[in-house]
């Protein structure tokens, strides 16, 4: 048996943002977002991943559309096999809180690798 590799998502793209500092716009027309891996180890406090499906957003008023929790000095890995679609554009950021007037960064370096087409 002779090993291959088999494209299973054509024309997708792996984002990969070493620190995010503040709202990245990822796509400004509509995408799908496959996987996401949130690297926090740095921190030992928890993060919040937000996603906003928008061409542009503004932390503190902008209310996100998704968000993910990532627990303090952790790295996870979120995989959507069907993908979650946002139709205007993909951006996103980084807190320390869920609450939407938060605008705070996390302290140390926050890692995010993304799959989307």
């Amino acid at each position: 048996m002779s090993a291959s590799n088999i494209p299973v998502l054509t024309g997708a793209t792996l984002l990969t943002d070493s620190s995010v500092a503040a709202v990245v716009v990822v796509k400004a027309s509509s995408g799908v977002i496959y996987e996401l891996e949130l690297d926090n180890t740095a921190n030992a406090a928890a993060t919040y991943l937000r996603l906003y499906n928008a061409t542009s957003a503004t932390l503190g008023s902008t209310q996100y559309d998704g968000l993910v929790y990532v627990p303090a000095s952790t790295k996870i890995t979120v995989v959507i096999t069907s993908g979650v679609t946002y139709g205007t554009g993909i951006c996103y950021a980084a807190t320390t809180s869920a609450t939407l007037a938060t605008t705070t960064a996390p302290t140390s370096a926050f890692a995010i690798k993304m799959v989307y087409v």
